[in-house]
């Protein structure tokens, strides 16, 4: 029985995650993001997929995936995508894993940089993260992955981000914002704590299960990188064309 409800939720972990390539991006797509990237830095993606559609409604956001760029060597010991791999992800099929930047060329991109880590922090934040390959999401749990066949589930607005985090046992990695969140949260990096009421830069950790991709986005303590601006940007440069 077990290994059967296995197949079956693997089956439907694969559907959700397929892409849809007639779905055409929100964002345009920046070419110079590849050439910006530093370890440590916080990759979201505008995703395609069935489930990405779910991730964008629930969270009211483009971004519906992350990963955690670890350098181009990858995870020591981890198999290596084909054009070496940099970013750890969680997968809702293949479990946590070491992709190439391959596995997102053509999808709208941003950077999110942590602000102030020095080289102990980034090696233990990549630790962290690289130490969590192999993990998988518990697909047994076909009811915990049916919540995702609606394109557009009818959840009211204060629901949505815990619809996000339900899962049966081992923490879920459907939404791989979790493992990123655990990852920062194990060198006690702020993404959007909660603050203490009457205490200054005082804050309370918020539930890893609980962040969502556009959380690195919207945190005041990571830094948006675009590549258009990183090498100096000067708008008379530009040439226009007229239309006819």
């Amino acid at each position: 029985m077990s290994n059967m409800l296995e197949r079956c939720g693997h089956g439907l972990g694969c559907w959700l995650s397929c892409p849809r390539p007639w779905l055409s991006p929100q964002l345009p797509v920046d070419e110079g993001v590849r050439s910006c990237l530093e370890p440590g830095d916080v990759l979201l993606v505008e995703g395609s997929s069935r489930i990405s559609t779910v991730i964008k409604y629930l969270t009211q956001s483009t971004w519906s995936h992350a990963a955690l760029y670890v350098g181009d060597s990858g995870c020591p010991g981890a198999a290596a995508s084909p054009q070496g791999g940099g970013f750890v992800e969680a997968d809702l099929a293949e479990g946590v894993r070491v992709v190439g930047f391959e596995e997102f060329e053509g999808y709208p991109l941003r950077i999110c940089r942590p602000v102030g880590l020095g080289r102990q922090d980034l090696e233990r934040l990549i630790a962290f993260a690289c130490g969590r390959v192999g993990h998988r999401y518990d697909l047994r749990n076909i009811l915990d992955l049916a919540r995702y066949l609606l394109p557009l589930p009818p959840v009211p607005t204060p629901w949505r981000r815990r619809m996000l985090g339900l899962g049966s046992g081992d923490p879920t990695r459907a939404i791989c914002s979790t493992l990123i969140a655990e990852a920062f949260q194990s060198i006690r990096y702020p993404i959007l704590p909660i603050p203490i009421a009457g205490e200054a830069r005082v804050f309370q950790r918020r539930h890893h299960t609980l962040f969502t991709p556009r959380d690195f986005d919207l945190s005041p303590w990571f830094e948006v990188i675009k590549p258009g601006l990183a090498g100096g940007f000067d708008p008379h440069k530009l040439h226009w064309q007229e239309p006819a």
